[in-house]
């Protein structure tokens, strides 16, 4: 676990999961797999088996551990609905953000079709709670934006997309109960080129959604150099949460926006 991270829309990672498989084109470049291939091999590090999937259940306790509230992504170098990660794991790894309630634990997954179907069966224990942000990437018309409806289908309190690596224009997409939106660039060697006006039509679309928009780079060889401005702006909006309360069937499900 990290309690400080680089990315841009979070606080720390917590990782009782690595490694992973590639399953679509935003995969091509993935940024864990890098990482963590540079240690294979080497004796004692986190990585030693490179990007190999396993199980981390040492670290399945870590967040209550840490007292100041965060934001936590769950599973930076992983995907928490990987095939091959057991529906009791999963459990476990709910168990543990329902009684770290202080933080905000932010679930990212490109298996949206499975998060769904647990988040209404075995999961609905955890479904509920507005601390527990549930979240599918999206980075094309064919493999991700289905995922968008998929991830409606689940019954949450808050949902999110994380549309990075933006790799074509997404057309008009249904963002009804969707509660925020972080857009990006790839990054890295051989990132893939990303257009001004496929972001801008995500945050006109996002503006007449009144749905939070995060701009989080436009990528390439050198990030840094390109930033994250969007026309001279910064857009580093996030859902803000009045309270911790049940699941409702409104649209914003008890979400007041944040506007920055």
């Amino acid at each position: 676990m990290s309690d400080k991270s680089s990315i841009e829309w979070t606080d720390a990672t917590w990782n009782p999961v690595r490694g992973c498989t590639k399953i679509s084109p935003g995969c091509k470049h993935c940024y864990a797999k890098t990482f963590a291939e540079r240690f294979r091999g080497v004796p004692g590090h986190p990585y030693e088996q490179g990007f190999d999937l396993r199980l981390v259940p040492e670290k399945l306790s870590d967040p209550l551990k840490w007292k100041k509230p965060r934001k936590i992504f769950v599973n930076s170098m992983s995907d928490l609905f990987h095939p091959e990660v057991p529906d009791d794991y999963i459990v476990q790894v709910c168990e543990v953000m329902l009684q770290a309630h202080w933080h905000t634990f932010q679930v990212l997954t490109k298996r949206a079709d499975r998060m769904a179907r647990l988040l209404n069966s075995k999961l609905t224990f955890a479904s509920k709670f507005e601390h527990i942000w549930w979240g599918t990437s999206v980075e094309n018309r064919k493999h991700g934006v289905p995922r968008i409806a998929q991830l409606r289908g689940a019954r949450v309190a808050v949902r999110f997309l994380s549309i990075e690596p933006l790799l074509e224009d997404l057309g008009k997409l249904n963002l009804k109960k969707i509660h925020w939106m972080i857009v990006g660039g790839e990054s890295g060697a051989g990132a893939r080129p990303m257009h001004s006006e496929w972001v801008r039509s995500l945050e006109r679309q996002c503006r007449e959604s009144d749905v939070p928009f995060f701009f989080k780079q436009w990528g390439g060889v050198r990030k840094s150099e390109a930033g994250r401005l969007l026309d001279g702006l910064t857009y580093d909006e996030l859902p803000i949460l009045t309270q911790i309360t049940p699941y409702s069937t409104g649209e914003h499900d008890g979400i007041r926006l944040s506007r920055s």
